[in-house]
């Protein structure tokens, strides 16, 4: 539980009586669907379906405490995860294929992922937090009163891979706590051919800097758990085809040095990847120490180190 002087920003939207209207305006959203920058268009209050393959229910993977997220978000209880079914990405070499491109998961009514949400509350999670959110925003923001009557009080994550719309981020103010998005190219070329989204970059930068105009750097409170803020993710892949540099300028330059920033090792073959592709391969030691230092030369003081399980700062 957080402390006690603690309170989440979704819990002051909802008593100043603005969350109703924001729920509104998310589900007009699905109705020419444009929750993401895809803009399908198409009506997803009628089960119509684009690219992400999502309806209009929640579709939910799995859920539970996760130990594996970054100690600010683990303490000792776990991050209450909600892992969401599809995704508005198409990468090839997705670590969750199963879920974001075989649909693994079943549909779940409005009410059901308010429970959810309550019961990794009582289990003790000290966030709530939502894997791949941003074709379900709408679905999230409609479950939250039915949540927050029932005694939710947690922090919210958002734990997105990043290609974000301005719009319904806009939309967000006021009810997650925390960021936590992946930057996961530096090159639209690149995007392009592993995600097929060419703009990637660039709308990862618009969304990361509204997303740090809402919460700021991460704060960590006294027992070492993330209350509010941002935190980006970077996967390092072969070949420096991730383009770490870029990366990590534009976070130093455009958001903060004090970002916090998990540049993580964990790639690794798998999804639909064509076998002459410099993606079929693990990425070296070599690869990820040099990322490491390129983080560093570009200003960015704050790595979460999570082979040393600790906090390093420079």
């Amino acid at each position: 539980m957080p402390e006690e002087n603690f309170v989440s920003a979704y819990l002051k939207t909802y008593e100043q009586g603005r969350l109703a209207d924001i729920i509104h305006k998310a589900n007009r959203m699905l109705e020419e669907c444009s929750v993401c920058p895809r803009n399908c268009g198409i009506d997803r209050t009628q089960d119509e379906t684009g690219f992400c393959e999502a309806g209009y229910l929640p579709e939910v993977s799995s859920y539970s405490p996760h130990f594996g997220e970054e100690r600010p978000l683990v303490g000792r209880h776990g991050s209450g995860t909600i892992f969401l079914t599809h995704c508005n990405l198409g990468c090839l070499f997705c670590q969750n294929y199963a879920i974001s491109h075989g649909g693994e998961g079943r549909k779940v009514p409005i009410q059901k992922l308010a429970r959810i949400m309550l019961e990794l509350q009582r289990l003790g999670c000290h966030n709530i937090n939502f894997v791949s959110p941003t074709h379900f925003v709408p679905q999230i923001l409609a479950a939250l009163p039915q949540a927050i009557e029932k005694g939710l009080t947690i922090p919210l994550v958002y734990n997105t891979g990043g290609y974000d719309s301005v719009e319904t981020l806009r939309l967000l103010d006021g009810i997650f706590d925390i960021y936590m998005p992946d930057f996961k190219y530096g090159l639209g070329k690149v995007s392009q051919k592993y995600s097929q989204a060419a703009d990637y970059p660039l709308v990862a930068e618009m969304a990361l800097e509204e997303m740090f105009r809402q919460v700021g750097d991460l704060d960590i409170d006294e027992r070492g758990i993330a209350t509010r803020g941002l935190l980006v993710r970077h996967l390092v892949l072969p070949g420096g085809l991730a383009g770490t540099q870029a990366v990590m300028r534009f976070l130093a330059k455009k958001i903060s040095q004090n970002t916090y920033v998990n540049i993580m090792d964990q790639y690794y073959p798998c999804g639909d990847i064509p076998l002459d592709s410099p993606l079929r391969r693990r990425i070296t030691s070599e690869e990820y120490q040099d990322s490491i230092a390129i983080a560093k030369k570009e200003g960015i003081t704050r790595l979460d180190m999570r082979e040393k399980l600790r906090l390093v700062w420079f």
